[in-house]
Parts: structure tokens; sequence; C-alpha cells
């Protein structure tokens, strides 16, 4: 029985390990496609934002995936060694997340903020324009 728990885990494993580098590669395949578009046209920042983030959000998926075949893979009747390994890596790719979301966080305030000026000089703009009309 628990040869088959183990081939059965194998098998679930490397199917999330295939959708990992599936999230993986479509995300950095699109990137490369966006940032070759920008490059290309003289993209402005705003319109790299959404390209960094689209990038980011598939990088996490990815690392995600890849944590959980990792568990899959040491749930079966794991060795000290096996869950060292386990806990270097979800060390590893959980710091890769934290970081990979502080930047998407920090790229997505940045634009709220530019947002909020945008409509604040916008505001000023019709008062000035309201006031000079009277």
């Amino acid at each position: 029985m628990e040869e088959v728990l183990h081939t059965i885990a194998e098998y679930l494993a490397l199917a999330v390990n295939l959708l990992a580098m599936l999230a993986i590669a479509f995300g950095s395949i699109q990137g490369a496609i966006g940032l070759s578009r920008l490059l290309l046209f003289n993209g402005s920042e705003e319109e790299l934002r959404p390209v960094w983030l689209s990038l980011g959000r598939w990088l996490v998926a990815g690392l995600t995936f890849q944590l959980a075949a990792d568990i899959v893979e040491t749930t079966i009747a794991p060795n000290w060694d096996d869950i060292g390994k386990l806990a270097a890596i979800a060390v590893l790719r959980t710091f890769l997340n934290y970081f990979l979301d502080r930047d998407m966080d920090s790229l997505r305030e940045r634009a709220e903020r530019r947002a909020e000026a945008a409509v604040e000089t916008a505001e000023a703009r019709a008062a000035t324009l309201g006031t000079a009309a009277h």
C-alpha cells in the first residue's frame, strides 16, 4: 500500500511541477513580449507597470505550485534529510514570494499615488478655470 501511495505522490508532484513550469513559462513569454513591445516603441513607465505586475503574479503562482509539489513529494514517509531539504526550499521560496509581493505592492501604491495626483491636478485646474470664468 505504501508503494502505491509513493507512486501516486510522485505522479501528483510531477503534475504540480508541470503546472509550475507552465505558469513560469507563460508569464515569462508574456513578459518578454510586453517588454519587447515597450522597448521597441519607447513605452512609458506607466505602460511598463502592468507588464511587471503580470510577470510577478505568474512567478508567484509558479513558486507556489513548486512549493506544493515539494510538500507532496515529502508527505509519504519522509526522512530527516527530506524534511531538511523541504524546509530549506520552503524558506527560500517564501522569501522570494515575500519580495515579489512587496515589489508588486510598491508598484500598485505608486500607480495609486499618481492617479490621485492626477485627479488633484485636474480638480485644481477645474477650480482655476471656474474662478477665471466668474
